[in-house]
C-alpha cells in the first residue's frame, strides 16, 4: 500500500496557500483492507474512505469510463493494480493532477502541472475533460478564487465544444448551485460569471442571470466587502435588473437555498422603499418593517439594509452614500420594538388588537421620529 497527498492540497502547498484540507490516493489497496485498517467507508459510486482519526478523505486509486451524459454518467473501476499515474490521467486541470509522497520530498507531477502553475494557466489534462460538465464551473469558480490565472486557449475551446455539444445540459441544479455558490464566496466572483458567457455557458445553466458590467461590479464591490452568500447573490441578481418574478424563477431552477432566495426578493421588492426612507413617512417605514419582516427575522433585515446599502453605492458611482435613509429605518426599527404588545393589547377586545398595535406603533413612530 502506497499513500500520496494530491490535487488542491499539492497545489495551495506550492503556490504559498493556506492548506486546510488535504486528499489522499490510496495505491495498492483493497476497500476490506481500508476497513480492516479502521478506515470508515463513505463513497457511494466509488471507494472512499475517512480516515479513524483525522477523518480525512482517503480514495482508492481508480479510473473511470464514459458511459452516459452529464456528470454522473461514469463508472469507475478501482483495484490493487490501478498506478497511480493512472489515477492521476482523469483528472480535471493539471495544476489539480499533482501528487507528492506523504513526506513531501517527491512530487508527482506527469501533466506538468507545475509549469502550468508558474504561467499562471488553467489548462485541461486530457480530452476526458470535456466527458464532465461539473468540470466547466469548477474552471469558472477557480477563475473566481485565483484571479492571476489565465485559461489556456485550448482548454477554452474546449470548453465551448462541450457547450455546443449539449454536455452542459446534463448538469442537474444542485450541481451548478454547489459550485456557483462556491464561486460566488471567491475573492473575484465576476471572473467566474465572465468565463460562463463567454463560452455560451450563462444562459444554458443559470437561465435569466445578468453578467452585465454594472452587475459584475456590484458583485466584487460584495466580494470586497467580505458579504456573506446571501447578500451578494441578491446583490448581483438586484443589480443585474432582474425583478422578484425572474429572482423567483432562477432560485425555482437552480434549487437555491431558502434563505438566499428570501433576501434575493426582498430587495428586489423593497429597494425602492429603502431608498426612499429618509423621507418616508411613519406609516410607510411600518410597511417597510413588516415587509421585510423585521421584528421575526432581525438577521435578514440587517442583511437586506447592508445589501441595499452596497447596491446603492456602487449604482450611484460615489464613494460614500447618504446613510440617513438606513439610519431612519434602524431608529424606526427601535421605535417598534420598543412598544409595549401586552399594555397595548391587554386594553382592547380580543379582535382589535391587530390594529390597536399598528395604531400605537405608528404614533410612538411619529413621536420618536419627529
Amino acid at each position: 500500500m502506497q499513500i500520496f497527498v494530491v490535487g488542491g492540497a499539492v497545489r495551495d502547498r506550492l503556490l504559498g496557500l493556506p492548506v486546510n484540507d488535504r486528499d489522499y490516493v490510496v495505491v495498492g489497496s483493497t476497500p476490506e483492507e481500508m476497513i480492516r485498517a479502521g478506515f470508515i467507508p463513505i463513497g457511494r459510486d466509488f471507494p472512499v474512505f475517512l480516515h479513524p482519526v483525522t477523518k480525512e478523505e482517503y480514495a482508492l486509486a481508480r479510473t473511470e469510463r464514459k458511459i452516459g451524459k452529464g456528470y454522473g454518467g461514469f463508472t469507475f473501476h478501482a483495484d490493487p493494480g490501478v498506478t497511480l499515474l493512472e489515477d492521476l490521467s482523469r483528472r480535471d486541470l493539471t495544476i489539480n493532477a499533482m501528487a507528492e509522497t506523504l513526506d513531501g520530498k517527491d512530487l508527482i507531477d506527469p501533466s506538468h502541472g507545475l509549469a502550468d502553475l508558474r504561467a499562471r494557466l488553467f489548462r485541461h489534462v486530457g480530452p476526458a475533460f470535456a466527458e464532465d460538465p461539473v468540470r466547466l464551473l469548477r474552471l469558472a469558480r477557480f477563475s473566481a478564487r485565483f484571479v492571476d490565472f489565465s485559461v489556456a486557449p485550448d482548454t477554452l475551446a474546449l470548453v465551448r465544444q462541450m457547450v455546443e455539444s449539449g454536455e452542459v445540459d446534463a448538469l442537474v441544479a444542485e450541481r451548478v448551485w454547489a459550485e456557483v455558490a462556491r464561486g460566488l464566496m471567491a475573492e473575484k466572483p465576476s471572473r467566474m460569471l465572465r468565463l460562463l458567457g463567454e463560452v455560451d455557458a450563462l444562459a444554458r445553466v443559470m437561465p435569466g442571470a445578468s453578467a452585465d458590467e454594472e452587475a459584475l461590479r456590484a458583485l466584487d464591490a460584495s466580494a470586497l466587502a467580505n458579504d456573506v452568500l446571501p447578500v451578494r447573490f441578491a446583490v448581483w441578481l438586484v443589480a443585474g435588473k432582474l425583478d422578484a418574478e425572474e429572482i423567483a424563477a432562477l432560485c425555482a431552477h437552480l434549487h437555491v437555498p431558502d434563505d438566499v432566495r428570501a433576501l434575493a426578493l426582498l430587495l428586489a421588492r423593497l429597494l425602492a422603499n429603502i431608498g426612499k426612507a429618509h423621507t418616508a413617512s411613519a406609516e410607510e417605514l411600518l410597511e417597510l418593517i413588516e415587509a421585510g419582516d423585521a421584528l421575526r427575522r432581525g438577521e435578514r433585515f440587517a442583511q437586506l439594509l447592508r445589501a441595499s446599502a452596497r447596491l446603492t453605492l456602487v449604482l450611484s458611482g460615489s464613494h460614500a452614500m447618504d446613510t440617513r435613509g438606513h439610519q431612519r429605518i434602524e431608529r424606526a426599527l427601535q421605535i417598534v420594538k420598543g412598544v409595549d404588545a401586552r399594555a397595548v393589547t391587554g386594553a382592547v377586545a380580543k379582535g382589535e388588537a391587530k390594529s390597536a398595535m399598528r395604531d400605537a406603533r405608528i404614533r410612538a413612530l411619529n413621536d420618536g421620529l419627529s
